[in-house]
């Protein structure tokens, strides 16, 4: 085994350009140089070890004349050459020169630095040679009672080390240890002595901590987490220990360190599930997410309190908190928030829901006071969408949350006003007694609706549920003050003429002085008359929006007005109120008409919307009976049929939410009772402390896919014939924005391949980030390459190749297949569900995206099912 196999902890970086020095040249620097060509000298040493190489010859020159050498730096350096460098014959046993080696560090054990002393100690955890540690344990010993804190905690890991290694070397070393501990006062040096205990003599650390369990809270931060720690390792491996030390952990929940006080809370759920214990951790977790300033820490105490809500028995006791945890909300992060506002609509119920509401309503109302930040709108649009989900499970919640959201209608948030306008529209379809309330506050806010596509909805509302007279009329005034004077046209043009006359204003510029040829001073003034520039900010916006050529509001007006002049003609029995009604509506809609046909707006209206008009125009004239029904009857099933289909997906995804949740327990499944059960099998659930860190280390064992599509020998793809002189075959593996090519060649000839290469090329958006190296494969053998190609986009790409080989050294022969395959982004793709709002943004974005497809499905349900299945979507509009 050379020294390049070695395990090694220290990493140095090398230049390829330059050259290995001759071991000649080393020796003579290492001899005969001054301490900087020596430093240089030994650095080039180190890094020659650490690529192979072996230098014999130089092992005593550094012991004669380096060793002894006080430079700082160099001896930095011997700690990493002593490391590396073999200290054993080839039959392994010790080198003679390492006794030289020995007595040296032997005296920097005692040198009166305490940088030299604690280094020495670190170095000597890193030994691997009892032979070597043996002659130095006594110094090793004296180093705990150095005065600097920093020896005394690096010699108590080195005794550990020595320990858990060479337990012969130091058989007293919990006893000294615990010694140590008991006079000790250094924090960090309690913690490395008290974590020794911990895994070499657990009954002494606990010893230690019965003695002192009073003073916990008075430790430092480092100590108490280490005495967390074990109190969880004794209670997981001891279950009836827990009465004993249950108290100490409710103790450290009021450390100073929101460490301790994370580890702690999470330490009490493991160990008790009674209310008061889990009660005590959720509020420490709260006061965490409150104080912490930084917002990862913040969603990750979140996911420790959602974590504990899955569990039903804990639900109950955090839904008394619901009100502490809305206290979060103050935090200004949106992701915070959002996870936050989930978690409280998750524990709501009907004993704190007035509560929530009242305060999502002051939330609602102190978004509009703020300034404007670039996440006040998408926050505002969190709170509309939780007091629409807890209306409607409590609609009692209604009447108070109506009012309130009514006024964002007229916000200048479209996303916000949107959400607000389909939780109007739900509400006024599901509750009965709301619908006079919203009405009213709809014609309220109605003139000041900014937003089209507000303004379509709200119509649409008006005039699906005014149902008396008086609304009917409340309407109609608000239509005609939101288009203005009529008709439209001939009003335009009566004020494109009139405005240049009468505003007309004949005012006198300010005098300038000039200085004339002669060197006298003459003063000069101009008449101006001015007109000043039309605002369009003025005009009603109804008008506004017909002007700036958005005409489709003007199918949706005259939908309106067809509905409500329909069920006017019903309410009232008087002929000619009916008919002048009928009129008023019939004109709105003649000069809307008049209005897009003429070059007045910005853009003409469309076909579409000039049928849907004048299709109301002739119901209005005819009203007949069918129309009347349709109009007035069949929209509004339509919308009742989609709300219940929407609450009956709602629930059928709660129910599984809820099935995952409940834990399924079979008749013939074994109860066990924690008296009966046996001490080994008590510790038989996994260690947390355990899974974090194999979780940190990236060591966490995944559990293998049911599906078997889903195993590694379902993703290799054949690049070869089986018949062919060389076969290949890759398995792909997709990390990210990485794929991993592992190729196998397989030699099936009987001739030697020299030069067996591996030729890839890329389509698309994938680069190959280095050519593979060629192999020379024996008769029948076989090799893997490894080729690693880098993704730049979503889009899908072609990698495609040849295998070329030498049979002799003049023939080269190129064979290939032209091996290709594709790679397919979306095999890894991940669906995520995604608001309306959202989703439109994407498409709106992507618009210019267009993609011709060849297909031989027929049905255009299964072409769409096909489609969602190949690009891990889902499909806005529900299946009926």
């Amino acid at each position: 085994m050379t020294a390049a196999e070695n395990v090694c902890y220290t990493l140095i970086n090398v230049p390829m350009d330059s050259e290995p020095p001759s071991e000649i040249s080393l020796k003579n620097d290492l001899e005969k140089g001054d301490v900087k060509l020596k430093t240089e000298a030994l650095k080039k040493v180190i890094i020659m070890i650490l690529n192979g190489e072996k230098l014999p010859g130089l092992l005593m020159t550094i012991i004669r004349f380096v060793l002894p050498l006080q430079d700082h730096t160099i001896k930095k350096l011997l700690l990493v050459f002593w490391e590396i460098v073999p200290k054993t014959t080839p039959d392994g046993r010790l080198l003679q020169e390492m006794i030289l080696v020995c007595d040296a560090y032997r005296k920097d054990l005692q040198h009166p630095n305490e940088f030299i002393r604690g280094s020495t100690l670190r170095f000597l955890c890193k030994l691997k040679e009892a032979e070597l540690l043996e002659p130095l344990m006594p110094a090793i010993r004296a180093c705990l009672e150095h005065r600097h804190s920093y020896v005394r905690r690096n010699a108590v890991l080195a005794i550990y080390t020595i320990y858990r290694n060479f337990e012969h070397l130091i058989p007293d070393a919990p006893e000294l240890i615990h010694d140590f501990l008991v006079n000790e006062k250094d924090a960090s040096c309690k913690r490395n002595a008290f974590m020794m205990l911990i895994h070499a003599d657990q009954d002494r650390a606990l010893d230690y901590l019965s003695t002192c369990i009073d003073q916990v809270q008075t430790f430092g931060d480092i100590l108490q987490l280490v005495i967390v720690e074990l109190i969880y390792k004794v209670c997981h491996a001891n279950p009836s220990e827990r009465a004993r030390f249950i108290r100490c952990i409710y103790n450290l929940l009021q450390s100073s360190s929101p460490a301790v006080k994370y580890e702690a809370a999470g330490t009490l759920v493991t160990l008790s599930s009674a209310p008061t214990a889990i009660k005590a951790a959720a509020q420490c977790y709260i006061d965490l997410i409150i104080k912490e300033s930084d917002n990862n820490v913040k969603l990750i105490v979140l996911d420790r309190l959602v974590e504990l809500k899955e569990h039903p028995s804990h639900e109950r006791v955090l839904q008394d908190l619901v009100m502490d945890i809305l206290r979060v909300l103050s935090t200004p992060d949106l992701e915070v928030r959002k996870k936050t506002l989930q978690l409280a609509l998750d524990l709501v119920s009907s004993r704190n829901v007035e509560e929530l509401v009242i305060v999502l309503k002051k939330e609602v109302i102190k978004t509009n006071n703020v300034t404007e930040h670039e996440d006040t709108d998408k926050y505002r649009q969190l709170l509309v969408r939780t007091l629409h989900s807890c209306s409607v499970r409590f609609p009692d919640m209604a009447a108070n949350v109506i009012p309130v959201l009514m006024e964002f209608l007229s916000d200048n948030n479209e996303a916000a006003a949107a959400d607000v306008l389909e939780f109007v529209r739900e509400a006024i379809q599901r509750f009965d007694n709301l619908r006079p309330l919203i009405v009213e506050k709809m014609l309220e806010v109605f003139h000041s609706i900014k937003s089209v596509k507000i303004y379509r909805g709200a119509l649409w509302i008006l005039g699906e549920y005014c149902s008396t007279k008086e609304d009917i009329q409340s309407v109609m005034t608000e239509v005609r003050r939101s288009l203005g004077e009529i008709p439209i046209v001939e009003s335009e043009i009566k004020k494109e003429a009139g405005e240049l006359k009468p505003e007309e204003e004949v005012s006198v510029g300010p005098a300038q002085k000039l200085v004339t040829e002669m060197g006298t001073y003459a003063t000069q003034s101009a008449l101006s008359s001015s007109r000043p520039a039309k605002k369009e900010e003025d005009r009603p916006p109804l008008r506004g929006f017909l002007l700036d050529g958005d005409f489709f509001v003007a199918a949706s007006l005259a939908t309106t007005l067809t509905k409500i002049a329909l069920r006017y003609m019903s309410l009232v029995q008087e002929k000619k109120k009916q008919n002048s009604f009928n009129a008023e509506a019939m004109l709105l809609m003649a000069t809307i008409l008049h209005l897009g046909k003429s070059s007045l707006p910005k853009k003409p209206i469309t076909d579409d919307d000039v049928d849907r008009i004048s299709l109301c125009l002739k119901v209005l004239s005819e009203c007949s009976p069918l129309m009347n029904d349709i109009f007035n009857k069949e929209c509004r099933q339509s919308l009742s049929h989609m709300l219940s289909a929407k609450l009956e997906e709602e629930k059928l995804s709660q129910k599984k939410e809820s099935e995952k949740r409940n834990v399924t327990i079979q008749p013939d499944d074994p109860i066990s009772f924690m008296q009966l059960t046996a001490k080994n099998e008590m510790s038989s659930k996994e260690d947390q402390f355990q899974l974090s860190l194999l979780a940190a280390m990236g060591n966490t064992q995944r559990k293998e896919a049911a599906d078997p599509l889903a195993s590694k020998l379902n993703k290799v793809t054949q690049l070869t014939g089986f018949s062919d002189p060389v076969y290949a075959e890759a398995y792909v593996h997709v990390n990210q924005y990485d794929i991993v090519l592992d190729v196998l060649v397989v030699n099936q000839t009987s001739d030697t391949l020299q030069n067996c290469t591996l030729e890839l090329a890329t389509l698309g958006d994938l680069k190959l980030v280095e050519k593979p190296s060629p192999l020379t494969l024996a008769p029948h053998d076989f090799a893997n390459i490894k080729a690693n190609v880098k993704v730049a986009s979503t889009e899908n790409g072609i990698i495609f190749g040849n295998v070329g080989y030498h049979i002799h050294p003049m023939v080269f022969r190129n064979h290939g297949n032209s091996m290709k395959f594709s790679i397919l982004t979306s095999g890894w793709q991940e669906g995520k569900t995604s608001y309306d709002v959202t989703t439109y943004k994407c498409l709106f974005f992507f618009s210019f995206l267009k993609v011709t497809v060849n297909t031989n499905i027929i049905d255009l349900n299964e072409y769409l099912q096909h489609i969602l299945k190949s690009t891990n979507m889902k499909c806005l509009t529900p299946e009926k």
